[in-house]
């Protein structure tokens, strides 16, 4: 992480969870957090709750990553507001849902929210990013994979809220990997992690019993963004380097994701940036 002085950090999916928590743990009075969550109320809550623990850079932002308008958007207000941005943590996510569901953009929910929306205001902010260099990427992904399919990326034949929450945290590895190639050099990584297994959050409670807590996941996020050896285009099991599901390595599987999502929202980063 750069020096705390002039860093700032974005948290996406940040007023509840991992993702509150980890906001809790950066704040600090030279450090400047940029919380994001869908609910305004919500939002505006966290933010008091930071100034009151004694973080006085704090602000808000509000959008629904079930619909990339509202992404855009996000971007947008972000490069209008923002000088610098040093971390990105995408963290914003759902869980097994129990029936299919189409997003906003007519896009299976859960790839969309968990992977094409983090994808999306990754690639519109990437020039500041760059523009604050030493600048840092990290995903939260998880250890759940499942391969995706050519042939149904969007889990439209045979849907398994399982198996289309497994292809969303691959592809999101996968958006990582293309990241971290095409900003190598640059003074930018990009990683994922699996920060710990079911963390007590709102999309394990009531489907499985938990295993292991905030606190542990916290710590693991942390360890990551506080690492300083530049690696980039890795993937994480808490804080140990390991291999992620074999597809995330398989080129043309890559090339494929990389050619649909830039035939789906290239145009859409362009109006951003």
């Amino acid at each position: 992480m750069a020096d705390v002085r002039s860093e700032v950090v974005l948290i996406t999916g940040a007023t509840d969870g991992l993702g509150k928590a980890v906001a809790f743990a950066l704040a600090h009075p030279d450090r400047t957090l940029l919380v994001h969550g869908r609910n305004r109320e919500r939002v505006d809550a966290l933010v008091t709750e930071l100034l009151a623990k004694g973080a006085l850079h704090v602000r808000g932002y509000v959008a629904d990553f079930s619909d990339l308008k509202s992404v855009r958007g996000l971007a947008s207000e972000i490069l209008r507001r923002e000088k610098h941005l040093n971390v990105l943590i995408n963290n914003a996510g759902v869980g097994i849902l129990d029936t299919r569901t189409q997003s906003a953009d007519g896009y299976e929910l859960t790839f969309q929210v968990n992977f094409l929306a983090g994808d999306l205001l990754s690639r519109a902010l990437s020039g500041l990013l760059r523009r604050s260099a030493p600048s840092k990427i990290l995903n939260i992904s998880s250890a759940g994979q499942w391969p995706l399919d050519a042939e149904d990326l969007l889990s439209e034949e045979n849907w398994n809220g399982a198996i289309a929450y497994g292809r969303s945290k691959l592809a999101q590895i996968m958006g990582s990997f293309d990241f971290a190639a095409e900003y190598a050099g640059e003074d930018v990584v990009c990683n994922a992690i699996h920060p710990a297994s079911l963390m007590p959050t709102k999309i394990v409670l009531g489907k499985f019993q938990p295993a292991s807590t905030i606190e542990h996941g916290v710590r693991n996020v942390l360890n990551i963004l506080r690492d300083r050896t530049g690696a980039t285009g890795c993937f994480f099991y808490e804080s140990e380097l390991r291999p992620a599901h074999a597809q995330a390595y398989d080129p043309a599987m890559r090339e494929y994701l990389r050619s649909w999502v830039d035939s789906n929202i290239t145009e859409s980063v362009e109006r951003v940036a």
